[in-house]
């Protein structure tokens, strides 16, 4: 199998996307792309009437949503509570290991 170098793509926070390039690389429904989106699991940098744009690192984002629904047979409801609790559990994470920094060394 050869991979084509020129299809990878740096996912990272300061370019951007579509929610319709988000819909095709993930394989949500626009219901459960929307439903995430409401509820701030996925926020858009950019909305415009027709046009919403998307940091890029949420390609990572929909498709574990994705993986989720299919995974664990989650309704869409289910799927935004995990992902919810997912990003909650990363918060709290990236807060302990700063807490952890700000120790004296020794402890």
């Amino acid at each position: 199998m050869m991979i084509n170098v020129s299809e990878w793509v740096w996912l990272n926070e300061h370019d951007s996307c579509t929610a319709e390039h988000l819909l095709e690389v993930s394989g949500l429904s626009p219901e459960e792309f929307d439903e995430l989106v409401e509820i701030g699991v996925i926020s858009p940098i950019e909305s415009k009437p027709g046009i919403r744009r998307f940091q890029l690192n949420h390609v990572v984002t929909a498709t574990t949503a994705r993986r989720l629904r299919d995974d664990f047979e989650l309704d869409l409801h289910g799927m935004a509570l995990a992902m919810t609790l997912m990003q909650r559990i990363d918060m709290l994470q990236q807060e302990l290991v700063a807490a952890r920094a700000r120790l004296p060394a020794g402890r």
